[in-house]
């Protein structure tokens, strides 16, 4: 009965993110047939973008329903991301590229999702006997991706990744799934690889950056600006897509770029979509908390989350957006059928 009430729950969880991704889109049309959006080509786009994220959810939830598929998509998405990075570094060395990613922090967000599947699987162990054979690779693909957020220059991206790589086995061993001397040798595996591989890559980038005096100066002038665009329009917004467009009339200082993005998702939202948006995506951030925690690997999707408050992961490359909100689905369909809890918990 009680696994039962369990996953009723949960298929409610998915189906109110679902909700809230289809009546963000619809917003968007609405704001634009009511007259509230200063650009409504822009607020179109973007409402087609919310659509488009509501499809990548809802495919992937369906897709991911039965345990085999999906534990074969995770992996698939984790190597793939390996193999990403690696290409992505031979293209920052070669031709100054980040591969089909145009700016560090949406490539580390990306990786961000891939670590926490990498380090979940390192911590999935099935028999003792042969668990650290299991568990390297999959570690030293974690470490290999911190590495890459590293080298492009990421601060916050790299400052999650290696947050991942000790508080996911933390949690694994809080949870009672290892042992504390699992704990232990994993951590160390991490930093091992972690600090090899990011000598690899190159450290100097981001800790050029992190150097820098008030860093996130520039973002704190975009959320002062941001906070006054979303005290003026607190419950319509200026219209989905539009912070660009009404962000002239707030800016506190003109260096002659075009500012594109608030740098900020969880001060865009509420500035294009109002209050109501805004706290529609932290009921969503916060419906994903606890099955990110109970099958670990989500923690990943949570630190894209956290990212958000500093820089813009889901917002400007739609397809990035997409493959987030499709990451999701596939959480949900984990919480939706059971915890992802390791089939054989190792003890070493």
């Amino acid at each position: 009965m009680q696994r039962n009430t369990k996953k009723q729950n949960m298929k409610i969880l998915a189906a109110a993110i679902a909700l809230v991704l289809a009546s963000a889109a619809l917003w968007g049309v609405v704001q634009v047939g009511i007259g509230i959006s200063v650009d409504p080509q822009r607020t179109l786009q973007s409402s087609l973008g919310w659509m488009v994220d509501c499809v990548a959810f809802s495919l992937t939830l369906a897709m991911c329903g039965r345990e085999r598929v999906r534990e074969r998509f995770l992996t698939a998405q984790a190597w793939f991301a390996l193999a990403l990075s690696a290409a992505a570094m031979i293209g920052l060395y070669t031709i100054a590229e980040l591969g089909p990613f145009a700016y560090k922090n949406q490539f580390a967000a990306y990786l961000e999702v891939g670590t926490g599947i990498a380090v979940a699987r390192a911590v999935r162990g099935r028999e003792h006997s042969i668990v650290w054979v299991a568990a390297t690779p999959w570690i030293s693909a974690a470490g290999a991706m911190f590495a890459a957020a590293a080298a492009a220059g990421s601060r916050a991206g790299a400052i999650l990744c290696l947050a991942e790589l000790l508080v996911l086995p933390a949690v694994a061993a809080w949870r009672g799934w290892i042992a504390g001397r699992a704990l232990a040798r994993i951590t160390a595996l991490a930093m091992v690889s972690a600090g090899v591989l990011v000598m690899v890559t190159g450290w100097e980038t981001v800790w050029r950056r992190l150097q820098e005096p008030n860093p996130y100066a520039v973002r704190a002038n975009l959320l002062r600006s941001s906070t006054a665009m979303a005290r003026d329009r607190p419950l319509t917004g200026f219209g989905l897509g539009a912070w660009p467009s009404a962000y002239p009339g707030y800016a506190r200082y003109d260096d002659g770029t075009f500012v594109n993005q608030a740098h900020n998702d969880w001060a865009q939202w509420a500035v294009e979509g109002g209050l109501p948006l805004l706290l529609a995506m932290l009921a969503v951030a916060g419906m994903l908390l606890r099955p990110a925690v109970e099958s670990l690997w989500g923690l990943g999707l949570t630190a894209v989350f956290v990212h958000a408050w500093v820089d813009y992961p889901f917002e400007q490359r739609p397809a990035l957006a997409a493959f987030l909100f499709a990451m999701a689905g596939a959480l949900a369909a984990t919480a939706s059928t059971k915890a992802c809890r390791p089939d054989e918990p190792f003890r070493a």
